[in-house]
């Protein structure tokens, strides 16, 4: 008879500026920043024991079912691999059927892959009772993704998902420092009556706009690498604001930080309806918004005051928009056994 099942979830995230700068090859050599904060959108990972050899991975959203015995391991062919890599990593020893939803689609820029990877590791972890710290969980992940599979890409998105919050996560050859923007819960909630979540019913798939990042910065383009330096130095201004409650400051760096996203790799946008939606919403009275994730299509972010966000709405929506409802999460990937409350910590 199968054991009593582990079930974690891990929370996706809204990267304000900074993302970029969290890549090796910039951060060895300028060090890097990013400022984002989780919100209550989920991966949700269920791993439940089984008496034989054998592992189900099953995804809730996508439909996919593969399964494999423990003996022979699996196959990596871009069905499921980021769960099939944990598996393997953690040195699952029996087998086990795995269950996995999220609130994202793939590739949407609000970090879901590397959420899926926390989650999943958390579960396990969780299965066996191995004690992780956040530090050791998120830089488990990236192994995972980055090493085991050779998915290109950089650092916020695991510590986003392990520690949770809103945070200031500073990067180098040393390490990850991830540190907490204070702000009370009234600024909190000012801002999420000023934000606009919206999918842009649109994500590209293997256009290679991270390895194209990469070889611009490599060859040395100037607009390239100013416009990381302007993203790092970014994440920190939009923390002091967030900090000061200067709401209005922030929402109008969101179009700044846009600006100079495209200038790191200009084809971030390209052939997307983002940045008609963006202009639509500046029209309609947005102070600013900008891409989350890589680019590609996926979600855009958009600042407006409480009073135009009807009309703003609007615009995006008539440009086949759907915006998601959210709010701020403060806590990071969360595990429980059966059918217990969410445990603070599996750590």
């Amino acid at each position: 008879m199968a054991g009593e099942p582990v079930r974690a979830r891990a929370p996706l995230r809204i990267s304000f500026v900074g993302g970029g700068t969290d890549f090796p090859h910039y951060f060895g050599e300028h060090g890097g920043a990013v400022l984002s904060a989780t919100i209550d959108h989920f991966v949700t990972v269920s791993v439940t024991p089984r008496t034989d050899r054998q592992v189900r991975v099953h995804s809730l959203d996508l439909g996919h079912l593969v399964e494999y015995r423990l003996d022979e391991g699996p196959t990596y062919d871009g069905v499921m691999d980021l769960a099939k890599a944990a598996i393997e990593r953690m040195g699952v020893r029996g087998g086990i059927d795995v269950s996995i939803g999220s609130e994202a689609p793939p590739g949407s820029g609000l970090g879901g892959s590397s959420a899926l990877v926390v989650a999943v590791v958390a579960a396990l972890a969780a299965l066996v009772d191995v004690p992780l710290a956040a530090d050791e969980l998120a830089r488990l992940a990236h192994t995972i993704e980055r090493e085991d599979l050779g998915i290109a890409g950089g650092w916020q998105d695991q510590y986003a998902a392990s520690f949770g919050g809103m945070n200031l996560m500073e990067f180098s050859a040393g390490g990850v420092r991830v540190t907490p923007v204070e702000v009370g819960a009234e600024i909190v909630g000012r801002l999420e009556e000023r934000l606009l979540l919206c999918y842009t019913g649109l994500v590209r798939s293997n256009v290679g706009l991270i390895d194209t990042q990469i070889r611009l910065y490599e060859e040395g383009r100037e607009e390239t690498i100013l416009g990381m330096k302007h993203l790092q130095e970014m994440a920190y201004s939009m923390r002091g604001a967030l900090a000061a409650g200067d709401l209005d400051a922030l929402g109008s760096m969101l179009g700044e930080a846009f600006e100079n996203k495209k200038r790191m790799n200009p084809h971030v946008a390209e052939s997307t309806p983002i940045e008609a939606m963006l202009s639509a919403a500046r029209g309609a009275g947005a102070a600013g918004g900008k891409i989350c994730g890589a680019g590609g299509g996926g979600y855009v972010l958009v600042y407006c005051s409480p009073e135009r966000r009807p009309e703003v709405r609007s615009e995006l929506e008539r440009l086949g928009g759907r915006v998601a409802p959210f709010r701020f999460h403060p806590e990071g990937v969360r595990a429980r056994r059966g059918a217990a409350a969410w445990a603070p910590r599996i750590w």
